[in-house]
């Protein structure tokens, strides 16, 4: 397919060599649903002491019912389980893990935390600023309480609102309902092709506003708790593009070899990239028991988050 773009440089500038999408009858729920199925076989996760399911979502089976509610009714859970959806995408893991830290200290056991997305649904298939860059995925977390000197050393989420068209779907909800207007394809100044049905994505927007403030709400989030990156294990970012990800390394001088990617195997995987990172990396043996890891999460919204956490 296109054998007209410039592959080279879009491989080289996304560091995106390969993808995983979506069969045509394949959801985000499904995603959910696997990952469940290989946690219980592992033995991570016990249905009847799951207490809240968390589903962060853009890209929900239905408008309603809420994703986490069918997850509910697959892992067949009980009537005293709360669950619901949140609609977020980049930053979605560390909002869902404030989120889990804040149930589990008004007594939950267990938070069951669901990350999964079928973005190339909304991506029109002649954008080069969205088609080659993200893929289809999803993660589950299993959340308890922490053991001694393990688990949330600190987490911080934010919003910019202002910014939110710089990463929108312009029609389809009910703001803009879809309409023949809305599907009319339109090619924009770049040369890529999309309706407004579609992600519009500014990129050098984007890139600019999170280059700008993501290093220093990490070097915040250290000071405040007498660390420095040296302190820091690995650091694993929201997996963006490759030239997202070398802007935010250059800026807080963090050397290759504590950061932590899975980008050109994967593509950007929106609220699953940092999940699925952490999951590879600990199944390579990087990540092991007694390290300090530095989570960090941006995108739609404009919204991110940053965790400190203790494996």
């Amino acid at each position: 397919m296109h054998p007209e773009w410039d592959w080279d440089r879009l491989e080289e500038r996304t560091g995106v060599f390969s993808r995983y999408l979506a069969g045509p009858s394949e959801t985000a729920l499904d995603f959910a649903v696997a990952a469940c199925t290989k946690l219980a076989a592992g033995g991570q996760l016990q249905a009847d002491a799951i207490d809240a399911v968390v589903f962060c979502t853009q890209t929900p089976d239905f408008i309603m019912p809420p994703n986490a509610c069918l997850l509910h009714d697959k892992l067949d859970l009980g009537p005293d389980v709360l669950a619901f959806d949140i609609s977020l995408a980049c930053s979605g893991y560390i909002y869902g893990l404030q989120i889990a830290r804040d149930l589990i200290a008004g007594g939950a056991r267990s938070v069951l935390l669901a990350t999964a997305d079928t973005y190339s649904r909304l991506i029109h298939p002649d954008d080069r600023a969205t088609f080659c860059l993200f893929g289809d995925g999803g993660a589950v977390s299993v959340i308890g309480p922490a053991a001694d000197g393990t688990g949330i050393v600190d987490i911080r989420c934010g919003t910019s609102g202002k910014h939110a068209n710089r990463f929108i779907v312009p029609a389809g909800g009910a703001r803009v309902p879809r309409s023949a207007e809305t599907a009319v394809v339109r090619r924009d100044r770049g040369g890529n092709l999309r309706t407004a049905e579609h992600i519009t994505m500014d990129g050098m927007g984007v890139l600019s506003f999170f280059n700008s403030l993501v290093p220093d709400e990490v070097r915040r989030i250290l000071v405040d708790n007498n660390l420095t990156a040296d302190d820091v294990d690995w650091f694993i970012f929201h997996q963006a593009s490759r030239v997202a990800l070398q802007s935010i390394r250059r800026a807080l001088a963090v050397p290759d070899r504590k950061v932590i990617e899975m980008l050109a195997e994967v593509g950007n995987l929106v609220s699953a990239s940092i999940p699925v990172t952490l999951e590879r990396a600990q199944a390579d043996g990087r990540i092991r028991p007694g390290q300090l890891l530095l989570l960090c999460g941006f995108g739609v919204g404009l919204s991110w988050g940053t965790a400190l956490v203790r494996t």
